[in-house]
């Protein structure tokens, strides 16, 4: 699926209506160059999940953890079968941002304890940058998204 997105607003909607698509142990990676629009997409999705904490970019800090509200958490189960509908605990309950850009390699991103999040039942992951740490990612069941400069906007395109 391919979009072309005009503005901040129409990145930040993008985002949303993506958010909806997710469940725990999903790990979205964000390709793209610099200010094509992979954060305010990352906006866009934590306010759908209903995070209330103001979302910056993890250049610096390398991952930002943010919690998902109780309240949110019935539609963000896990797309496991073996998942117990009755098992809320198994639910999405916080959103892992990560962003590798300064990382020389994966091994600096496992020093700060990013494999404890990545693809786990809890967690939703998305990742800028991943080319960088690719041997950390599991070989399938990632959800990649391509952020392009085009016309004044950002084309997204969803694989």
């Amino acid at each position: 699926m391919k979009t072309h997105l005009k503005n901040e607003q129409e990145t930040l909607r993008a985002g949303a209506a993506f958010a909806k698509k997710l469940h725990g142990g999903d790990i979205v990676l964000l390709h793209g160059e610099l200010g094509a629009g992979k954060t305010t997409f990352v906006k866009g999705m934590a306010k759908e999940l209903g995070v209330k904490e103001t979302i910056t970019s993890p250049t610096f800090a390398l991952m930002n953890v943010y919690r998902i509200p109780n309240d949110e958490i019935p539609r963000l189960r896990p797309a496991s079968r073996d998942f117990a509908r009755d098992d809320i605990t198994a639910a999405a309950q916080q959103l892992c941002h990560i962003d590798t850009y300064r990382l020389k390699n994966a091994d600096e991103l496992r020093a700060i304890g990013a494999e404890d999040y990545i693809g786990e039942p809890h967690t939703i992951t998305v990742i800028e940058w991943p080319e960088k740490i690719a041997t950390l990612l599991p070989a399938h069941g990632t959800k990649n998204i391509f952020f392009r400069h085009v016309d004044g906007g950002r084309s997204i395109t969803v694989q």
